[in-house]
């Protein structure tokens, strides 16, 4: 009979989250949680995350929205009496739960994170004026409107101040070495891939 530190949802941490391997090093003491500035606001605490992967509770996990809740401050890092990376993990059951389609849709989190890094990857720069208006949109035409107008004093000062250029929407200022960008993003995406195949 499988201890709960050998069940199958923690080997498959182990296999396809960075960082899983480190779970089970975890000696749940709390100090994680009670160092986190996210304090009592979270569904699940890092702690409890790792003893609920150890229970084999993966639909719970995977579909929690705690891991995009991480701010990646640190702090559970730097107090962390076993040194676990565990803002690595975090971070990583986010990508994996995003990756198998169980991470919650509406996530505000999950939600700006992937319209950032899909604005940036096309240029090599954030389009700011693109994300935002992308933000302000998302939820149809009318509150868009809304959100714009309820923001007008802001947009009005970066106008002023230089910061927002209108012009940028369609363009917007890109990297000179966008092939470059691409060849970086595609280099990293190999290191992911063997990394995973080296995993036991």
């Amino acid at each position: 009979m499988n201890s709960p530190y050998e069940g199958d949802f923690l080997r498959e941490v182990e296999r396809e989250v960075e960082g899983g391997e480190f779970v089970k090093m975890c000696m749940q003491c709390g100090v994680c949680a009670g160092s986190c500035p996210f304090g009592p606001h979270w569904e699940h605490t890092p702690q409890k995350l790792f003893h609920m992967i150890r229970a084999g509770q993966r639909d719970e996990v995977l579909k929690t929205d705690a891991m995009w809740m991480c701010t990646s401050c640190y702090n559970c890092v730097v107090r962390c009496p076993r040194q676990l990376p565990i803002t690595t993990i975090m971070h990583g059951l986010a990508s994996y739960s995003s990756r198998l389609g169980l991470a919650p849709k509406m996530q505000p989190t999950r939600d700006f994170s992937l319209r950032f890094f899909n604005n940036f990857k096309r240029a090599g720069r954030v389009n700011e004026l693109k994300l935002t208006m992308g933000l302000y949109f998302k939820d149809g035409l009318v509150a868009g409107i809304k959100k714009g107008w309820e923001m007008r004093h802001i947009a009005l000062g970066l106008l002023k101040a230089g910061r927002l250029n209108p012009f940028e929407l369609l363009r917007g200022h890109r990297c000179k070495d966008t092939a470059g960008i691409e060849a970086m993003l595609a280099t990293a995406r190999e290191i992911e891939q063997r990394r995973a195949v080296a995993k036991p």
